[in-house]
């Protein structure tokens, strides 16, 4: 039975819009549900997320990047993800291992092979039964970031890896959609360059069949 369901992508897929229209999808047909996210799914976590993701002047290693996203995930996992799933709810998170492999792995360039090590034992080797991978052109991605960012009160400007090199996500979107082919049974790739109400139409039919 699917209890723990990921949503994957680049910047500016929607991904966070449809975790919230799943969310309240599965309380409207009374199934008890936790939404989280990574980085900032906690108290520490939320200072983490603001460390990785503000534009600032100072670089951060690739190493350092890392570690932080892992350190993220340990604390994320024994404080929400583990809780919820042994007391029978059904968590929706915003990123996961996967963009670790994604960003770190094939956009940093960090060996993918030992990263998988590292997230498994940051995440006490929890997994996802279930991954929505939201994929569409980075250029169009990036543009509807950049969109979001211009009118948000909360996050104002462009955050770190908004602002990397068109490359970057490229590799990146190669890195998901490659994990997406190597795991189908996991993975659901979802045309991002969709309306939100056709997606989020997708979505719901996935989610009634799996989640029975």
């Amino acid at each position: 039975m699917v209890r723990f369901v990921t949503f994957e992508g680049g910047d500016g897929t929607g991904k966070t819009t449809q975790i919230r229209e799943a969310a309240k999808y599965l309380t409207d047909i009374d199934r008890s549900v936790v939404v989280t996210r990574e980085p900032g799914g906690t108290a520490l976590g939320k200072m983490i997320r603001k460390v990785l993701l503000e534009r600032g002047g100072a670089e951060i290693a690739p190493s350092t990047e890392l570690f932080l996203y892992l350190a993220d995930r340990a604390q994320h996992v024994n404080e929400i993800i583990l809780p919820a799933l042994e007391s029978g709810k059904i968590v929706l998170c915003d990123r996961f291992t996967d963009s670790t492999l994604a960003y770190q792995g094939y956009g940093r360039g960090i060996d993918v092979s030992w990263l998988r090590q590292l997230n498994d034992t940051a995440s006490g080797a929890v997994r996802p039964e279930l991954t929505f991978l939201f994929d569409c052109p980075v250029q169009a991605g990036l543009a509807r970031a950049a969109r979001r960012s211009a009118q948000s009160a909360d996050q104002p400007h462009e955050d770190r890896f908004e602002r990397e090199k068109l490359e970057f996500h490229e590799r990146v979107r190669q890195g998901f959609l490659d994990l997406a082919r190597a795991e189908p049974g996991r993975f659901r790739i979802i045309d991002a360059a969709r309306s939100i109400a056709a997606i989020t139409k997708q979505i719901r039919e996935i989610i009634d069949r799996e989640l029975d």
